[in-house]
């Protein structure tokens, strides 16, 4: 039970830290509540419980490899691009106070969460910081560990993002509509300064090889 707690508690620091999921987590639940931030989340956590198992199935090396990598800097730019726009070109819309029911479906939050987690941060921080850890953890005939290992780091995480939602739920119920439009604004700026970087990395990674 204490491998559970210890990560656990490596898994709220892994989600502390403000990136991309957070500034998307932030807005989907100011605009539309609780939650529909948490389906920002929620699609967030997919991502890492599928890397969690494509790390079990013993994928990081594959991941690791730099031409597999590269291409993620593109990709990933180009889904941040697709939810940064779309936050700026519809800011003022979807909007719902405290107290109204949200026009926004569910799984549309949801998939905002899981282009917004299939970045080359997210899964080179995987593979890179944990997936050492990960892979170190699992013994063929203990494989109970390295699920408790990582059911512990996706509790930590679910903690945060329950914790973070809460605090914007309450803000929320003192903010107007346009305050919660120029919310949407900023973080639409944040997503495609995201997309910037992961671009540049991108041309710097190509550079490298040629």
């Amino acid at each position: 039970m204490g491998l559970f707690f210890t990560y656990m508690l490596a898994g709220l620091a892994i989600a502390m830290p403000v990136g991309a999921i957070t500034i998307e987590m932030t807005k989907q639940g100011l605009k539309n509540g609780f939650i529909h931030g948490w389906a920002v989340g929620l699609g967030g956590m997919t991502i890492d419980l599928l890397l969690i198992a494509a790390l079990y199935l013993g994928l990081a090396s594959f991941l690791a490899i730099p031409y597999v990598q590269i291409p993620m800097w593109i990709i990933g730019a180009v889904f941040l691009i697709f939810v940064g726009y779309d936050s700026i070109r519809n800011a003022d819309k979807d909007i719902t106070l405290a107290g109204e029911k949200p026009t926004k479906s569910f799984f549309a939050s949801y998939r905002n969460g899981v282009l917004v987690a299939i970045s080359p941060g997210n899964l080179v921080f995987w593979i890179s910081v944990f997936g050492a850890v990960l892979s170190d953890s699992y013994d063929i005939t203990q494989p109970s560990t390295f699920l408790m290992i990582g059911t512990g780091i996706l509790t930590g995480i679910l903690l945060h993002d329950i914790g973070l939602l809460t605090i914007v739920s309450i803000t929320r119920k003192v903010m107007s509509q346009t305050m919660i439009k120029w919310v949407s604004i900023v973080a639409g700026i944040i997503l495609l300064g995201f997309a910037s970087y992961f671009v540049y990395e991108f041309i710097d990674a190509i550079k490298g090889i040629i």
